[in-house]
């Protein structure tokens, strides 16, 4: 079996049995993730702090039969400044719901990985929120080729983004909540 190491950010995750977790990377070189990480919801786990929502770290994987299994985790940045503020932590679960839904798993896109890197350390100190998560929906959409850039043209992106996805954003109306 190969054991690899990759760079990412963590942009979901669900709970799977008493105390493992499956969550997913958005990484820099193999694109999105599904890892499983075994034990780590026990009290006595190392890596339970590392794989939390929005930090972005090194992930030691083995692979697994269906899937990736995380043997170790360092995490490099953790936006405790996002993590602080109700306002700017929906605005990265937006970000984080719009990588997940519109990017391919196993595709690298590094583009989109910095992207969504920037655009987390813009979210920890942007005076406005919704200028910052307009620029990051129009970027992604014309990295995966989903929109080109007509001058002077405003889009409703979240228009564009459920027509793309099939299916209502789940984070979307949350934001009008916080502005």
């Amino acid at each position: 079996m190969k054991a690899f190491k990759v760079e990412g950010i963590v942009i979901k995750r669900r709970n799977v049995g008493e105390a493992d977790r499956i969550i997913t990377v958005f990484s820099k070189t193999a694109g999105k993730l599904q890892i499983k990480a075994k034990g780590v919801r026990k009290i006595a786990s190392r890596r339970s702090g590392h794989i939390e929502l929005l930090n972005h770290g090194f992930f030691n994987l083995h692979q697994g039969r269906s899937m990736p299994l995380l043997t170790e985790v360092e995490s490099t940045e953790n936006f405790p400044l996002l993590k602080k503020d109700l306002k700017r932590i929906g605005s990265a679960f937006h970000i984080c719901e719009l990588v997940d839904g519109l990017c391919a798993e196993n595709e690298e896109n590094k583009e989109v990985f910095e992207l969504l890197k920037s655009t987390l350390q813009k979210l920890s100190d942007a005076p406005k929120l919704s200028d910052v998560i307009y620029e990051f929906e129009i970027e992604i959409l014309k990295l995966l080729g989903f929109y080109r850039h007509s001058p002077n043209v405003a889009v409703n992106t979240k228009v564009l983004i459920e027509e793309i996805l099939e299916r209502k954003l789940k984070t979307r109306p949350i934001l009008y909540q916080f502005s």
